[in-house]
């Protein structure tokens, strides 16, 4: 069984095989807590940024867990980022679209405030809600023992995301809309090539709300050089078509093979 992840609360960036790490905060009191880690027992420390700190923990008391550190191992930057635009919808259908986005394996996610969303964003419920995304993708990132966090970035109207379709395609990048009446299938369309950390082309992919994708906010991301595709036969609910999307892109760029 693997072991389990906690995000690191300070640096870890000097940390070595045979140092010894303090997990403390909320981290250090989950472990040692909530779930009572014990003398022996096997953990994980990432900085949600790649790194991870293989761990055993010697000594564990309230809100404090002190690890030995015995490797050191950093998860490669993705050669192609994978954002999924998650149209915000009622209840909690996005939340759950990027949990398991997260789990799947997805770099990026951007709340968008589409035409025919039920659920509006504004003033102080806009900063809570993000708050909740921002816990929603740090829980989800630890479940599925991930060692980098997926970025959440500030939410988008549909005139926002059309001007980052049009900048993401014109940096090399891809925007793929999930539409029901599309004819081009998800798996026939071109992905970018990889390129370096820092300058990875990213691929979008854009999921409408409940009531779906109105036919303007179309014209304007395909008009901005996205792409209208489908997923299958079946027409998804908002919760499960970004998951799904993101699931079948990782094994095209080649993210689910198994390590010998």
């Amino acid at each position: 069984m693997s072991a389990p992840v906690f995000l690191a609360e300070t640096g870890v960036d000097h940390v070595v095989a045979g140092d010894r790490y303090v997990l403390d905060g909320a981290e250090g009191r989950h472990a040692g807590v909530v779930q009572r880690r014990g003398r022996g027992e096997r953990v994980d420390v990432v900085d949600g940024e790649g790194l991870r700190l293989r761990c055993v923990v010697e000594e564990a008391d309230a809100g404090r867990v002190t690890l030995l550190v015995q490797e050191v191992d950093r998860d490669p930057a993705p050669g192609v980022v994978v954002t999924l635009v998650q149209a915000l919808a009622k209840g909690d259908r996005d939340e759950m679209a990027i949990e398991a986005a997260t789990e799947v394996g997805v770099d990026a996610v951007v709340p968008w405030q589409a035409e025919r969303s039920v659920v509006v964003w504004r003033g102080e419920r806009a900063a809570r809600s993000r708050a909740r995304w921002l816990g929603t993708v740090r829980t989800a990132t630890k479940q599925a023992r991930r060692a980098r966090l997926p970025r959440v970035d500030l939410p988008v109207d549909s005139r926002g995301l059309a001007e980052r379709t049009g900048a993401v395609v014109a940096a090399g990048g891809r925007a793929i809309v999930l539409h029901e009446e599309a004819t081009t299938a998800l798996a026939d369309v071109p992905l970018p090539e990889p390129g370096p950390a820092g300058s990875a082309p990213e691929v979008l992919v854009v999921v409408g709300p409940e009531g779906g994708i109105s036919e303007r906010e179309l014209e304007a991301l395909t008009g901005a050089g996205a792409v209208a595709a489908r997923l299958g036969p079946h027409v998804l609910r908002t919760s499960t078509a970004g998951p799904v999307a993101i699931a079948l892109l990782a094994q095209r760029l080649g993210r689910w093979g198994v390590d010998d």
